[in-house]
């Protein structure tokens, strides 16, 4: 769920705790109107997100919030990712690399 790269930037926008409204998550993120209720839509689904409709003079505003849930899986997702990197650069310090010729001049 996380992984998509869209909903990780709309989490990532709410992990500071404050709401974020739609016109400022739509300039956070860079996505249009209706892919970012689309993405918005399926983190609320898994409770990850709160959507709410807030008046504001005689405007009504969706604001998103960041929910407890949604914060645990986010650090439990950067942790795999972590954990990944981690293996990686063990992998790469624990094979040095052999020099090798030049192969430059294997088709001359």
């Amino acid at each position: 769920m996380i992984s998509a790269p869209c909903r990780l930037g709309i989490l990532a926008t709410l992990v500071p705790g404050e709401a974020v409204s739609f016109t400022d998550m739509k300039a956070a993120t860079s996505l249009s109107d209706g892919n970012l209720h689309v993405q918005t839509r399926k983190l609320a689904d898994v409770g990850y997100i709160e959507i709410n409709k807030v008046r504001r003079g005689r405007r009504s505003v969706t604001e998103f919030r960041l929910t407890e849930l949604g914060l645990e899986r986010l650090r439990l997702h950067v942790m795999k990712l972590q954990k990944v990197l981690d293996a990686e650069a063990g992998a790469k310090r624990a094979t040095p690399r052999r020099a090798r010729a030049d192969d430059s001049a294997v088709w001359s």
